[in-house]
């Protein structure tokens, strides 16, 4: 009975101190705290403008409105992202003043729209701003699309 509860204790032992040292084989990169260079910033607000550009063309893939009516869609949106984002680098006193910013800027932006598209676009259009919207259906519809043309 002791020797089984020396064995036990030792194998308790000896799996802590081994995984304290397999932790600290994985952590041998050092991790420095800098700030980002002006390419580093450069670099992500390009990658973020490609990833927006991207989201926009498959949400008006999903539209009904002909090439001319995305387009002007398509600078709406843009227009708005860069208010959006002009507002969330604006310093509020209040988290209250910085949402009410942006619903004024939800309510008020795309009311030009309305008379251009048909109500369901503008309908997508909404959903899409609350974020209701789901990109991975449209990519799943383009690869289908692509394998179908690919088999002929």
């Amino acid at each position: 009975m002791k020797k089984s509860a020396l064995i036990i204790i030792a194998l308790f032992i000896g799996f802590s101190a081994f995984g304290q040292i397999g932790r600290n084989m994985n952590d041998r990169i050092p991790q420095t705290n800098r700030q980002p260079t002006e390419k580093d910033i450069e670099k992500r607000n390009r990658l973020m403008k490609e990833r927006r550009d991207e989201f926009v063309a498959n949400f008006l893939s999903t539209l009904e409105a002909d090439d001319f009516q995305k387009e002007i869609i398509r600078q709406n949106l843009d227009t708005y992202y860069d208010a959006k984002m002009a507002i969330f680098k604006t310093n509020f006193e209040h988290h209250f003043d910085r949402e009410q910013a942006i619903k004024e800027l939800d309510d008020t932006h795309f009311v030009e729209l309305k008379e251009l598209i048909s109500e369901g676009d503008m309908t997508k259009i909404k959903e899409m701003i609350k974020g209701n919207f789901d990109e991975s259906e449209v990519k799943k519809e383009k690869k289908k699309k692509k394998r179908r043309k690919n088999k002929d």
